[in-house]
């Protein structure tokens, strides 16, 4: 099966309000939040997608999050990521966990390191940050401390060619979103 028809058969199967699209090898197909949960048992049960692979966020900035999950039909060798949007003032998801028992573990990374919601989860524990630990470093407005408090090890920042260091010109310090530039006032 190309990648075409099976973002056709995806259409098909879960209707008008999902868009697919194909890019770089990859079938991606768009759900509503609130059939997140019925189209991951669509595709399990029809079309065969019966390994769970992963699933993860992606901050968008002001679009908010789109929560990912890419799964895989190993009797046809083909795969899809299934995706959804929640906005940043209502970060929250359903659960998959009644779909994809593997996904307790990576649902609890999201809600840790992106503060999404996963409504009906069976047990949201911090996972991998420190007890005490403020913030989700995850969200694009978390200011990454340690790049402030200890610079750069390398010979070049990241983003930096060679061609930018021959010129003898002192480079300029980046600081991370949020964090004041030396000299400036509040």
């Amino acid at each position: 099966m190309t990648d075409d028809e099976l973002a056709d058969r995806v259409r098909a199967l879960l209707g008008g309000s999902v868009s697919c699209s194909v890019s770089y090898g990859t079938v991606t197909a768009d759900v509503p939040r609130e059939r997140w949960v019925e189209a991951a048992s669509a595709v399990r049960d029809t079309l065969g997608m019966v390994f769970f692979d992963l699933l993860t966020a992606v901050d968008v900035l002001e679009d908010g999050f789109d929560v990912v999950v890419r799964l895989w039909a190993p009797a046809d060798r083909h795969g899809l990521l299934l995706r959804t949007r929640c906005p940043r003032d209502d970060a929250r998801v359903a659960s998959l966990t009644s779909v994809f028992a593997g996904a307790a573990w990576h649902e609890r990374q999201v809600w840790e390191m992106f503060d999404i919601d996963v409504d009906g989860h069976p047990g949201l524990t911090p996972l991998l940050l420190p007890p005490g630990f403020e913030g989700h470093p995850m969200r694009k407005e978390f200011v990454l401390a340690a790049r402030v408090a200890k610079a750069w090890p390398g010979a070049k920042d990241p983003g930096e060619s060679d061609s930018d260091l021959a010129t003898g010109r002192p480079r300029r310090r980046l600081q991370p979103p949020g964090v004041p530039r030396p000299g400036s006032r509040p």
